[in-house]
């Protein structure tokens, strides 16, 4: 006699796990209630339950959901066949237009993770640390193809340049929730690179 199946889920879990993270990235994940996550994704409580487990295990898909999208990005952004400078240009570009305006003032979930849980909760501090080392790579990664194309100033190592931009991206997004004016990051981002390429 063969096991009696449950019922194929009705719902598209993808979309469920985005509109989660959109509540999460909105209001942190202390103050999200239940009630928030049960609206946003429209299912019911045992449906959530069932699908996700809990409030946690919903939230650690949604974080890695944001930070897929956001390593998907930087692989564009940064990929090996495009110039090294071009690249950086283009990733510090982005992180100016995603601090900027409204986008500014939203923040980002990974650093408002990262404030809130990554001191107090090993899997998220774990998500939030690969993701700054993921990141560093990447752009070490373009910085010492810079390098090898004679592209990079004397004396910059590519290694200590890439930690500096990943703190100094963070730190847009940080101030992004300020709303500077996008003139003055995108005037900062220039000159920061200005110093590490020839």
């Amino acid at each position: 006699m063969q096991p009696t199946r449950g019922r194929p889920r009705s719902f598209d879990v993808d979309a469920a796990v985005e509109r989660a993270m959109n509540v999460f990235w909105s209001r942190g994940y202390h103050a999200t209630a239940l009630p928030d996550l049960l609206r946003a994704t429209r299912l019911s409580r045992g449906s959530l339950y069932a699908a996700f487990g809990d409030k946690h295990s919903l939230f650690l898909l949604a974080l890695d959901r944001y930070i897929a999208d956001a390593i998907a990005r930087m692989d564009v952004e940064l990929a090996p066949h495009r110039d090294p400078v071009e690249g950086l240009r283009t990733f510090l570009a982005g992180y100016v237009e995603r601090t900027s305006g409204t986008n500014g003032r939203r923040g980002c979930l990974l650093v408002a993770t990262a404030m809130e849980l990554a001191g107090q909760d090993a899997e998220v501090g774990r998500r939030v640390a690969g993701f700054f080392k993921a990141m560093e790579a990447r752009l070490a990664d373009a910085l010492s193809r810079a390098k090898a194309a004679e592209k990079l100033a004397d004396r910059v190592e590519p290694a200590s340049a890439a930690r500096i931009l990943v703190c100094f991206v963070e730190g847009l997004r940080v101030i992004g929730k300020t709303t500077p004016a996008r003139t003055s990051s995108q005037a900062s981002a220039d000159a920061l690179l200005d110093r590490f390429v020839s």
